[in-house]
């Protein structure tokens, strides 16, 4: 990924909340025509090793558990905020008409290493913890044992878990650091305005608005 050193981000904390806040993620894998994309959700433990692990399930009839052996190395693209900015949002446009249309956005790209986890128990432990994170937030949270018991048996027998060890990871937030304060400022205020509060939100983390 091109990433000028303005929009370079290195604090694991900025890492590890965009993964948090958008776990829907995008993994990349060779395939015999060239690459394959797969969207799935991962849960990531920041207490594993140096970088974290990831850890997610897919379909067993989905062949990429199968394509890409243990050791097999993959990247998992997280996308955090984004939103179109419009040059007439600038303050300095309207002086100078020296702007023209850009997009800022935050993403994430997890280079590593796949494993295959087909241990039923690690699997059911995988699946336990994402969906306790996810219905968290509900006034009645579903738990794995409120499914009958051979339903469930039936639907774990159907997927196949993965593992990611991540070796490297890069995170890219382009939020308009390279432009005058006064234009920051307007493009904040215009986003506000749209409902783009996520992306809001990062850009005054970035200017220490």
């Amino acid at each position: 990924m091109y990433i000028p050193e303005h929009f370079a981000e290195h604090r694991p904390e900025q890492l590890h909340r965009i993964i948090r806040e958008n776990p829907l993620g995008i993994l990349v894998t060779p395939d015999e025509t060239g690459m394959d994309a797969n969207h799935i959700p991962f849960e990531f433990d920041t207490g594993h090793g140096a970088h974290g692990l990831l850890s997610a399930h897919v379909a067993r009839a989905n062949p990429v558990w199968q394509r890409c052996p243990d050791g097999t190395p993959v990247m998992v693209i997280f996308r955090g905020a984004d939103a179109y900015i419009s040059p007439n949002w600038y303050v300095s446009k309207h002086e100078t008409h020296r702007q023209v249309p850009t997009w800022n956005y935050e993403v994430v790209h997890v280079h590593g290493i796949m494993r295959v986890m087909q241990e039923e128990k690690l699997l059911r432990r995988t699946l336990a913890q994402l969906t306790r994170h996810h219905e968290a937030s509900e006034s009645r949270p579903w738990r794995m044992g409120d499914a009958p018991r051979e339903y469930l048996d039936e639907m774990v027998s159907r997927i196949v878990g993965i593992e990611i060890e991540p070796q490297r990871i890069e995170c890219k937030r382009k939020l308009n650091q390279n432009k005058e304060t006064r234009d920051r400022i307007s493009a904040i205020s215009q986003l506000h305005e749209r409902g783009h509060e996520a992306l809001v939100s990062a850009m005054q983390e970035t200017d220490g608005l």
